[in-house]
């Protein structure tokens, strides 16, 4: 009978036994499963500089409107003169840049009161504007969007229109203006992705003014005025702030040294 009563309390051990190792066998594929999961993690964005074809002797000459004139209401008739710069040809580095590129070839980046430029590709321009004060820059710019950022590249002036009232900006100040990113890139356009702005009265220096580039909550400190390509960025949404700071990490005065854009990448383009 104790032979017997052993024997049964030896079997019922090793059932136990069985089911807590089969138990933690479960629990430890559970887990590891879950720890895999967890390991996936969103690439963060790079930026490379971009070198390209340099023009020094091109320059931009601004005819009208006027610096600091007043016009009627209405249409602004915009007219440019451009030396040793050909518009509407390909520069000679487009095909092998491998970002987006205007089929137009190189252009004139127009920005009017820090709103998103307009692309001119001959050296006329006309439109509206409301009653105000008005801020317009315009640089030479390469085929794939890239500003020439020497001196006598760019004109900046401003001018009114109409009956007002509105205090001129100070256009001797530290100056940024946002150029590119802008619009919706498709396919292989996403993988390379310019960021580029326009510099005025400034340098860059790791010890003195700099560029703050936020992107998609990502930080980065830019010390000199070079264009990047973006890389890494998701698809979908990508917003960009743009800040001209000082050397202590602080805003520059002025209405355009802070700037955010919002632009859309469809990878997967058909």
């Amino acid at each position: 009978m104790f032979r017997s009563l052993l024997s049964h309390i030896l079997a019922i051990t090793l059932i136990i036994a069985l089911a807590n190792c089969g138990g933690n066998q479960s629990q430890e594929q559970s887990a590891s499963e879950e720890g895999s999961g967890a390991a996936e993690t969103v690439p963060s964005v790079s930026l490379v500089e971009v070198i390209s074809p340099k023009f020094p002797d091109a320059a931009l000459e601004m005819i009208e409107p006027l610096d600091e004139s007043n016009y009627s209401s209405g249409t602004v008739n915009f007219q440019f003169n451009v030396k040793n710069y050909d518009l509407g040809v390909q520069t000679s580095d487009a095909a092998t840049k491998q970002s987006a590129n205007s089929a137009k070839g190189q252009h004139i980046h127009l920005i009017l009161n820090g709103e998103p430029y307009t692309a001119l590709y001959e050296p006329t321009y006309s439109t509206d504007f409301e009653d105000g004060n008005h801020v317009v820059l315009a640089f030479l710019s390469r085929s794939y969007h890239e500003s020439l950022k020497h001196y006598g590249a760019y004109v900046l002036r401003q001018f009114s229109v109409g009956e007002t009232d509105a205090e001129p900006v100070d256009l001797t100040k530290p100056l940024l203006f946002f150029s590119r990113p802008k619009g919706e890139y498709q396919g292989a356009d996403t993988e390379k992705v310019l960021l580029d702005f326009y510099l005025v009265n400034t340098e860059l220096s790791g010890n003195g003014n700099k560029v703050r580039a936020t992107i998609n909550g990502e930080e980065f400190i830019i010390d000199r005025w070079v264009p990047h390509f973006m890389e890494g960025l998701p698809d979908g949404e990508t917003t960009i702030k743009l800040e001209l700071i000082d050397n202590n990490g602080e805003l520059i005065d002025s209405p355009y040294n802070s700037v955010e854009r919002t632009v859309n990448l469809v990878k997967n383009a058909t």
